[in-house]
């Protein structure tokens, strides 16, 4: 590499970008300062976007100083930064829609719920089902395992979550060795029942 190269005289060394600024920068906006005004800091609230241009030493005076919520209560305050949150934009609450009218609980529709099983046809009404449809036309159609747990509590598709427990109860105490004196012959009933409850109960009938 050759330092004596022509190329090297056409170099031009950019001139510094502070010292360009300060060149054409408006004076300082603090009283009786003449140095460039080269940075800018806020004017205050209502008035974002506005700026007053300090030299370096004043602009730091200024931001030390600075409170953009002077003035305010402090629940002010507290709503202003609930508010920044989301942006200053307008929201509603979950479960409620522009004209109103509160959406239908989601509690009963989570999994495990027998709602969620028994109604999961429109559990947030979003075809406009009216609070007196019927009941049918909102159920699932049992699935074989669980229309054999009914048949077995000598239920039908219709039994409700309290007639599936007032059933249960009766036919444990019908079938329960102690009901019987210690015969163990409907043992084997008992059995079936426990289990065709317990598949209901799972599957959120009662």
């Amino acid at each position: 590499m050759k330092l004596n190269s022509k190329y090297f005289e056409k170099i031009r060394i950019r001139p510094e970008p502070q010292s360009q600024t300060q060149a054409d920068a408006p004076c300082c906006q603090w009283d009786g300062c003449d140095q460039p005004g080269v940075h800018r800091a806020p004017v205050g609230r209502h008035r974002e976007g506005e700026y007053f241009r300090f030299c370096f030493e004043h602009v730091r005076q200024y931001n030390k100083n600075y409170n953009y919520f002077s003035g305010l209560k402090d629940s002010e305050i507290a709503r202003f930064q609930k508010e920044a949150m989301t942006g200053h934009r307008p929201t509603w609450k979950m479960g409620s829609n522009d004209s109103g009218h509160a959406a239908p609980d989601s509690a009963p529709f989570r999994s495990g719920h027998a709602a969620y099983y028994r109604r999961i046809g429109d559990p947030f009404n979003l075809f406009g089902r009216t609070d007196n449809a019927s009941e049918a036309s909102t159920q699932r159609p049992l699935r074989p395992l669980e229309a054999k747990a009914l048949e077995t509590l000598g239920l039908n598709a219709d039994a409700s979550g309290a007639d599936i427990k007032a059933r249960y109860k009766t036919l444990v105490k019908r079938h329960h060795p102690d009901a019987n004196g210690g015969d163990r012959g409907s043992e084997a009933r008992l059995q079936d029942v426990l289990q065709a409850y317990r598949l209901l109960k799972q599957a959120g009938f009662c």
